[in-house]
């Protein structure tokens, strides 16, 4: 068994994969995702690699309450431990600022 990562930025990314999968798991969820995004789904695998990608899922989650709350249930996790995920990427995205 794996142990769980002990860095809060290797969590977040692992939290992200999980959301990304969520999203993907359901062809309405991840079409929304593609259309916000502009992304391509063959692009998906290689975006996947870089942090500013999983910090932009992390992002479009939190962006729906009905769909935070959805992932948060489905992931077995408090809300608030996606939006804290999404701060250990460290980029505050110039729309976030005041």
């Amino acid at each position: 068994m794996k142990k769980p990562p002990k860095n809060p930025r290797e969590s977040a990314e692992i939290m992200a994969i999980r959301a990304l999968s969520f999203l993907a798991e359901d062809p309405e969820r991840l079409g929304v995702f593609l259309s916000t995004t502009g992304i391509g789904p063959e692009a998906i695998r290689d975006a996947a690699r870089e942090p500013g990608f999983l910090a932009g899922v992390l992002e479009h989650i939190l962006d729906s309450e009905p769909l935070l709350l959805a992932f948060a249930e489905t992931a077995g996790i408090d809300p608030a431990e996606i939006a804290r995920a999404r701060n250990a990427f460290g980029k505050t995205w110039e729309r976030d600022a005041p």
